[in-house]
Protein backbone atom coordinates (compact mmCIF):
# COMPACT_ATOMS: atom_id res chain seq x y z
CA UNK A 1 0.00 0.00 0.00
CA UNK A 2 0.97 3.56 -0.85
CA UNK A 3 2.83 5.71 2.15
CA UNK A 4 -0.37 8.42 1.30
CA UNK A 5 -2.48 6.09 2.30
CA UNK A 6 -0.82 5.15 5.70
CA UNK A 7 -1.18 7.31 8.84
CA UNK A 8 -0.48 7.16 12.78
CA UNK A 9 -3.67 5.78 13.34
CA UNK A 10 -5.27 6.98 16.31
CA UNK A 11 -7.67 4.84 17.59
CA UNK A 12 -9.43 1.34 16.36
CA UNK A 13 -12.87 0.02 15.75
CA UNK A 14 -14.11 -2.65 18.04
CA UNK A 15 -17.22 -4.54 15.96
CA UNK A 16 -18.02 -6.80 19.10
CA UNK A 17 -20.14 -9.51 19.31
CA UNK A 18 -23.14 -8.12 17.24
CA UNK A 19 -24.17 -4.75 15.78
CA UNK A 20 -28.06 -5.00 15.96
CA UNK A 21 -29.38 -2.84 18.42
CA UNK A 22 -31.88 -4.62 20.07
CA UNK A 23 -29.18 -7.23 21.15
CA UNK A 24 -27.04 -4.86 23.10
CA UNK A 25 -29.26 -4.47 26.28
CA UNK A 26 -29.03 -8.24 26.34
CA UNK A 27 -25.53 -8.66 25.89
CA UNK A 28 -24.98 -5.41 28.45
CA UNK A 29 -26.81 -7.11 31.20
CA UNK A 30 -25.29 -10.73 30.48
CA UNK A 31 -21.69 -9.78 30.42
CA UNK A 32 -22.31 -7.82 33.42
CA UNK A 33 -23.87 -10.25 35.23
CA UNK A 34 -21.13 -12.87 34.08
CA UNK A 35 -18.68 -10.15 35.18
CA UNK A 36 -19.19 -9.00 38.35
CA UNK A 37 -20.17 -13.21 39.48
CA UNK A 38 -16.26 -13.54 38.54
CA UNK A 39 -15.03 -10.82 40.32
CA UNK A 40 -17.40 -12.19 43.42
CA UNK A 41 -15.84 -15.88 43.24
CA UNK A 42 -12.74 -14.83 42.72
CA UNK A 43 -12.01 -12.27 45.47
CA UNK A 44 -13.73 -14.83 47.61
CA UNK A 45 -11.32 -17.97 47.09
CA UNK A 46 -8.44 -15.54 47.20
CA UNK A 47 -10.16 -14.42 50.44
CA UNK A 48 -10.41 -17.63 52.24
CA UNK A 49 -7.02 -18.99 51.29
CA UNK A 50 -5.79 -15.95 53.21
CA UNK A 51 -7.81 -15.96 56.09
CA UNK A 52 -7.87 -19.47 56.35
CA UNK A 53 -4.37 -21.22 57.77
CA UNK A 54 -5.85 -24.48 57.25
CA UNK A 55 -5.63 -23.42 53.13
CA UNK A 56 -1.98 -22.26 53.60
CA UNK A 57 -0.58 -25.17 51.18
CA UNK A 58 0.88 -25.18 47.96
CA UNK A 59 -2.48 -26.41 46.21
CA UNK A 60 -4.30 -23.57 47.28
CA UNK A 61 -1.38 -20.94 47.60
CA UNK A 62 -1.35 -21.37 43.44
CA UNK A 63 -5.32 -21.08 43.06
CA UNK A 64 -5.41 -17.79 44.40
CA UNK A 65 -2.88 -17.00 42.49
CA UNK A 66 -4.68 -18.02 39.62
CA UNK A 67 -7.88 -16.37 40.92
CA UNK A 68 -6.10 -12.96 41.06
CA UNK A 69 -4.90 -13.52 36.77
CA UNK A 70 -8.78 -14.28 36.00
CA UNK A 71 -9.25 -11.04 37.26
CA UNK A 72 -7.13 -8.94 35.98
CA UNK A 73 -7.74 -10.93 32.77
CA UNK A 74 -11.35 -10.07 33.09
CA UNK A 75 -10.79 -7.08 34.00
CA UNK A 76 -8.60 -6.38 31.16
CA UNK A 77 -10.91 -6.92 28.48
CA UNK A 78 -14.43 -6.81 29.99
CA UNK A 79 -15.33 -3.16 31.37
CA UNK A 80 -13.95 -1.52 27.76
CA UNK A 81 -16.96 -4.06 26.42
CA UNK A 82 -19.01 -3.40 28.42
CA UNK A 83 -18.62 0.70 28.30
CA UNK A 84 -18.62 0.57 24.17
CA UNK A 85 -22.37 -1.86 24.14
CA UNK A 86 -23.53 0.59 26.65
CA UNK A 87 -21.99 4.05 24.83
CA UNK A 88 -23.05 2.58 21.14
CA UNK A 89 -19.18 4.22 20.91
CA UNK A 90 -16.86 1.18 19.32
CA UNK A 91 -13.88 3.00 19.54
CA UNK A 92 -10.21 2.25 21.57
CA UNK A 93 -7.52 4.85 21.72
CA UNK A 94 -4.55 3.43 20.02
CA UNK A 95 -2.63 3.78 23.20
CA UNK A 96 -5.29 1.85 24.88
CA UNK A 97 -5.71 -0.51 22.34
CA UNK A 98 -2.00 -1.76 22.68
CA UNK A 99 -2.47 -1.94 26.46
CA UNK A 100 -5.07 -4.09 26.35
CA UNK A 101 -3.78 -6.15 23.93
CA UNK A 102 -0.11 -6.70 25.85
CA UNK A 103 -2.04 -7.01 29.54
CA UNK A 104 -4.37 -9.32 27.82
CA UNK A 105 -1.40 -11.92 26.97
CA UNK A 106 0.27 -11.68 30.49
CA UNK A 107 -2.75 -13.14 31.85
CA UNK A 108 -3.39 -15.32 29.41
CA UNK A 109 0.17 -16.47 29.79
CA UNK A 110 0.53 -16.56 33.62
CA UNK A 111 -2.83 -18.41 33.99
CA UNK A 112 -1.49 -21.18 31.12
CA UNK A 113 1.64 -21.08 33.32
CA UNK A 114 -0.31 -21.57 36.53
CA UNK A 115 -2.41 -24.67 35.38
CA UNK A 116 1.17 -26.05 34.41
CA UNK A 117 2.36 -25.74 38.22
CA UNK A 118 -0.42 -26.59 39.44
CA UNK A 119 -0.42 -29.80 37.83
CA UNK A 120 3.07 -30.54 39.07
CA UNK A 121 2.03 -30.24 42.78
CA UNK A 122 -0.62 -32.74 42.14
CA UNK A 123 1.69 -34.97 39.95
CA UNK A 124 4.02 -34.53 43.47
CA UNK A 125 1.04 -34.89 46.09
CA UNK A 126 -0.43 -38.39 44.81
CA UNK A 127 2.79 -39.82 43.01
CA UNK A 128 5.20 -38.94 46.10
CA UNK A 129 3.33 -38.03 49.25
CA UNK A 130 5.72 -39.03 51.38
CA UNK A 131 8.02 -36.35 50.52
CA UNK A 132 5.51 -33.98 49.35
CA UNK A 133 6.02 -31.44 52.04
CA UNK A 134 9.79 -31.54 51.60
CA UNK A 135 9.50 -31.03 47.79
CA UNK A 136 7.01 -28.46 47.63
CA UNK A 137 8.86 -26.19 50.13
CA UNK A 138 7.46 -22.56 50.40
CA UNK A 139 10.74 -21.87 48.63
CA UNK A 140 10.25 -23.59 45.67
CA UNK A 141 6.30 -22.25 45.46
CA UNK A 142 7.54 -18.94 45.84
CA UNK A 143 10.05 -19.69 43.08
CA UNK A 144 7.89 -21.38 40.69
CA UNK A 145 5.47 -18.58 40.92
CA UNK A 146 8.07 -15.86 40.43
CA UNK A 147 9.13 -17.71 37.54
CA UNK A 148 5.76 -17.82 36.31
CA UNK A 149 5.36 -14.14 36.83
CA UNK A 150 8.28 -13.42 35.48
CA UNK A 151 7.41 -14.94 31.91
CA UNK A 152 4.05 -13.99 31.23
CA UNK A 153 5.45 -10.27 31.64
CA UNK A 154 8.34 -10.50 29.43
CA UNK A 155 7.37 -12.41 26.51
CA UNK A 156 4.57 -10.11 25.82
CA UNK A 157 6.59 -7.54 25.43
CA UNK A 158 8.44 -9.14 22.53
CA UNK A 159 4.88 -8.76 20.72
CA UNK A 160 4.30 -5.23 22.04
CA UNK A 161 7.18 -3.73 21.13
CA UNK A 162 6.88 -5.29 17.89
CA UNK A 163 3.16 -4.26 17.61
CA UNK A 164 4.72 -0.45 17.83
CA UNK A 165 6.79 -0.39 15.00
CA UNK A 166 3.87 -1.29 12.55
CA UNK A 167 1.94 1.16 10.56
CA UNK A 168 -1.85 1.08 10.72
CA UNK A 169 -4.20 2.44 8.27
CA UNK A 170 -7.00 4.87 8.93
CA UNK A 171 -10.14 4.00 10.17
CA UNK A 172 -9.13 0.43 11.31
CA UNK A 173 -11.61 -1.99 11.99
CA UNK A 174 -10.87 -4.93 14.40
CA UNK A 175 -14.08 -7.85 13.90
CA UNK A 176 -13.46 -8.64 17.70
CA UNK A 177 -14.67 -6.97 21.39
CA UNK A 178 -11.38 -6.74 22.29
CA UNK A 179 -8.14 -6.12 20.70
CA UNK A 180 -6.36 -9.55 20.50
CA UNK A 181 -2.72 -10.09 18.92
CA UNK A 182 -3.77 -12.04 15.98
CA UNK A 183 -6.53 -9.43 15.37
CA UNK A 184 -4.47 -6.38 15.24
CA UNK A 185 -1.78 -7.65 13.17
CA UNK A 186 -4.22 -7.82 10.77
CA UNK A 187 -5.06 -5.13 10.48
CA UNK A 188 -1.78 -3.75 9.76
CA UNK A 189 -0.81 -1.70 5.95
CA UNK A 190 3.17 -2.66 7.29
CA UNK A 191 4.39 -6.07 6.54
CA UNK A 192 3.91 -8.08 9.69
CA UNK A 193 5.83 -11.68 8.59
CA UNK A 194 8.42 -10.69 11.81
CA UNK A 195 5.57 -9.77 14.24
CA UNK A 196 3.99 -13.83 12.71
CA UNK A 197 7.10 -15.46 13.26
CA UNK A 198 7.36 -14.06 16.91
CA UNK A 199 4.04 -15.09 17.44
CA UNK A 200 3.91 -18.72 16.75
CA UNK A 201 7.05 -18.97 17.55
CA UNK A 202 6.23 -17.56 21.08
CA UNK A 203 2.83 -19.59 21.46
CA UNK A 204 4.27 -22.54 20.27
CA UNK A 205 6.91 -22.96 22.97
CA UNK A 206 4.55 -21.59 26.03
CA UNK A 207 2.17 -23.85 24.35
CA UNK A 208 3.66 -26.99 23.73
CA UNK A 209 6.04 -26.91 27.00
CA UNK A 210 3.73 -26.43 29.29
CA UNK A 211 1.22 -28.97 28.15
CA UNK A 212 3.57 -31.57 27.91
CA UNK A 213 4.40 -30.78 31.46
CA UNK A 214 0.69 -31.29 31.94
CA UNK A 215 0.16 -34.51 30.58
CA UNK A 216 3.37 -36.15 31.77
CA UNK A 217 2.38 -35.20 35.56
CA UNK A 218 -1.01 -36.73 34.05
CA UNK A 219 0.46 -39.82 32.92
CA UNK A 220 2.04 -40.72 35.89
CA UNK A 221 -0.71 -39.67 38.21
CA UNK A 222 -2.78 -42.32 35.94
CA UNK A 223 0.19 -44.57 36.26
CA UNK A 224 -0.28 -44.13 40.39
CA UNK A 225 -4.16 -44.59 40.09
CA UNK A 226 -3.93 -48.17 38.37
CA UNK A 227 -1.80 -49.35 40.59
CA UNK A 228 -4.08 -48.73 43.73
CA UNK A 229 -5.77 -51.79 44.74
CA UNK A 230 -8.31 -49.75 47.17
CA UNK A 231 -11.65 -47.82 45.54
CA UNK A 232 -11.73 -45.49 47.82
CA UNK A 233 -7.74 -44.41 46.80
CA UNK A 234 -9.08 -44.06 43.68
CA UNK A 235 -12.39 -42.05 43.94
CA UNK A 236 -9.71 -39.73 46.37
CA UNK A 237 -7.45 -38.91 43.92
CA UNK A 238 -9.77 -38.42 41.53
CA UNK A 239 -11.58 -35.67 43.13
CA UNK A 240 -8.36 -34.38 44.20
CA UNK A 241 -7.75 -33.59 40.55
CA UNK A 242 -10.94 -33.55 38.89
CA UNK A 243 -11.30 -30.13 39.47
CA UNK A 244 -7.93 -29.12 37.90
CA UNK A 245 -8.46 -31.69 35.14
CA UNK A 246 -11.85 -29.46 33.93
CA UNK A 247 -9.88 -26.37 34.05
CA UNK A 248 -7.40 -27.75 31.92
CA UNK A 249 -9.78 -29.20 29.16
CA UNK A 250 -12.23 -25.56 29.03
CA UNK A 251 -8.94 -23.97 29.28
CA UNK A 252 -7.18 -25.55 26.32
CA UNK A 253 -10.11 -26.88 24.38
CA UNK A 254 -11.36 -23.23 24.22
CA UNK A 255 -8.02 -21.71 23.36
CA UNK A 256 -7.27 -24.37 20.56
CA UNK A 257 -10.78 -23.71 19.12
CA UNK A 258 -9.82 -20.35 18.81
CA UNK A 259 -6.49 -20.73 16.95
CA UNK A 260 -8.41 -23.58 14.88
CA UNK A 261 -10.89 -21.85 13.94
CA UNK A 262 -8.74 -18.50 12.72
CA UNK A 263 -6.36 -20.79 10.90
CA UNK A 264 -8.84 -22.72 8.83
CA UNK A 265 -12.02 -20.50 8.21
CA UNK A 266 -11.94 -17.22 6.59
CA UNK A 267 -14.42 -15.97 9.25
CA UNK A 268 -13.48 -14.76 12.62
CA UNK A 269 -17.35 -15.30 14.23
CA UNK A 270 -16.81 -18.50 15.06
CA UNK A 271 -13.19 -17.75 16.99
CA UNK A 272 -14.59 -14.03 18.46
CA UNK A 273 -17.68 -15.87 20.10
CA UNK A 274 -15.21 -19.22 21.52
CA UNK A 275 -12.72 -16.11 22.84
CA UNK A 276 -16.21 -15.14 24.97
CA UNK A 277 -15.46 -18.70 26.82
CA UNK A 278 -11.74 -17.95 27.89
CA UNK A 279 -12.10 -14.30 28.63
CA UNK A 280 -15.57 -14.46 30.47
CA UNK A 281 -17.33 -17.84 31.15
CA UNK A 282 -13.75 -19.65 32.48
CA UNK A 283 -12.70 -17.04 34.75
CA UNK A 284 -16.34 -16.85 36.15
CA UNK A 285 -16.17 -20.81 36.47
CA UNK A 286 -13.06 -21.20 38.07
CA UNK A 287 -14.37 -20.57 41.65
CA UNK A 288 -17.39 -22.63 41.05
CA UNK A 289 -15.32 -25.47 39.81
CA UNK A 290 -12.52 -25.68 42.94
CA UNK A 291 -14.91 -24.96 45.48
CA UNK A 292 -17.91 -27.50 44.50
CA UNK A 293 -16.61 -30.66 45.66
CA UNK A 294 -13.85 -29.27 48.38
CA UNK A 295 -15.04 -29.07 51.71
CA UNK A 296 -11.56 -27.47 53.24
CA UNK A 297 -12.11 -24.64 50.62
CA UNK A 298 -16.03 -24.57 51.10
CA UNK A 299 -16.06 -24.05 54.84
CA UNK A 300 -13.27 -20.94 54.92
CA UNK A 301 -15.48 -19.51 51.92
CA UNK A 302 -18.90 -19.82 54.69
CA UNK A 303 -16.40 -17.89 57.16
CA UNK A 304 -15.81 -15.28 54.77
CA UNK A 305 -19.31 -14.66 53.85
CA UNK A 306 -20.26 -15.28 57.61
CA UNK A 307 -17.68 -12.31 58.59
CA UNK A 308 -18.45 -10.21 55.87
CA UNK A 309 -22.65 -10.52 56.72
CA UNK A 310 -21.53 -10.68 60.76
CA UNK A 311 -18.35 -8.88 61.82
CA UNK A 312 -19.03 -8.74 65.61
Amino acid sequence: MDAGNQTRVLEFLLLGLSEDPELQPLLFGLFLSMYLVSMLGNLLIILAVSSDSRLHTPMYFFLSHLSFSDICYSSTIVPKMLVNIQTANKAIMYAGCITQMHFSIVFLCLDNLLLTVMAYDRFVAICHPLHYMIMMNPLLCGLLALVSWSVSILAPLIHSLMVLHLSFCSHTEIPHFFCELSEVLETSCSDALSNYIALYSLTGLLGIIPLTGILYSYSKILSSILKMSSAEGKYKVFSTCGSHLMVISLFYGTGLSVYLSSAFSASSSKGTVTSVMYTVVIPMLNPFIYSLRNRDLQGALRKCVSRSFYPF
